[in-house]
């Protein structure tokens, strides 16, 4: 599968995976700040999101697989890959299958561990703006604020919406694959895989996403791993206290010598 994704800068390459219902275009003011790093920053939309196509299939080892075949079609090697909860799952495999495309991993806000699906009410406000004739952003902001109380997840959500007539919204992901395969967002990383270059995982403080006993997993499975908390931020870290996220960032990729 041929992925979409936006290229920003020259330098060692940096792929950035948006999380689940995401888009690679939430990474483009910190993909912009990374490039400014002499990083090729690449904003990527996983299968079923954003502009990439859609597809019946939807696992970790397929994502896994579209990574390496972006990283082929694209001739990269030596690579930074970022992800943010699904594409941190997304990550975390790819990276365990295929070591030698990736220098560095950076995870944020998930661990190894199954999640049981919990994104039921996001769900559905989509199932209802995906019915709805909506004739204006406003419109499909009144009626998501039915299902989802947060004024930054809704915002976040409404993203993927786009013209797709002149007088129509729609939905630019594949909302009816997504909403039968949500249990395959959730899935482990199997006990066996493992990653043994440096990788840094990222917690938001208020985040429930990873716990105290998710750090020995992440350490069997990541042995060259860190762990660190980025204060006033929750599972959206990289938004919420973008400037402690970007420092801890770079902090991380300028050790070692790179």
């Amino acid at each position: 599968m041929r992925l979409h994704s936006t290229i920003m800068g020259e330098g060692t390459p940096f792929l950035i995976l948006h999380g689940f219902l995401g888009m690679g275009d939430n990474w483009k003011s910190l993909g912009k700040k990374f490039s400014e790093q002499g990083y090729q920053v690449h904003l990527l939309d996983q299968r079923n999101h954003g502009r990439s196509p859609h597809s019946d299939e939807m696992s970790y080892l397929e994502m896994a697989k579209d990574l390496k075949q972006y990283c082929e079609e694209h001739s990269l090697s030596n690579s930074v890959l970022l992800g943010h909860s699904m594409g941190g799952k997304t990550a975390m495999w790819a990276a365990s299958l295929f070591p030698d495309l990736f220098e560095k991993l950076i995870v944020v806000d998930i661990a190894p561990k199954y999640y049981p699906p919990h994104h039921q009410q996001i769900l559905e406000g989509l199932e209802a703006l995906d019915r709805a004739e909506l004739n204006s952003r406003s419109e499909a902001e009144d009626l998501l604020a039915k299902y989802v109380e947060e004024e930054g997840v809704r915002l976040f959500l409404l993203k993927n919406l786009y013209w797709k007539t002149r007088e129509n919204l729609g939905l630019r992901l594949n909302l009816q694959v997504l909403s039968e395969k949500v249990d395959a967002v959730g899935e482990a990383l199997p006990a066996d895989r493992k990653y043994p270059k440096p990788a840094l995982f990222i917690k938001g403080a208020t985040s429930g996403y990873i716990k105290e006993e998710d750090k020995a997993p992440i350490k069997n499975h990541f042995p060259a791993s860190q762990v660190v908390v980025i204060p006033n931020a929750g599972h959206w870290v990289h938004a919420e206290n973008q400037k402690a996220f970007y420092t801890e960032v770079l902090g991380f990729l300028n050790r070692d010598g790179n």
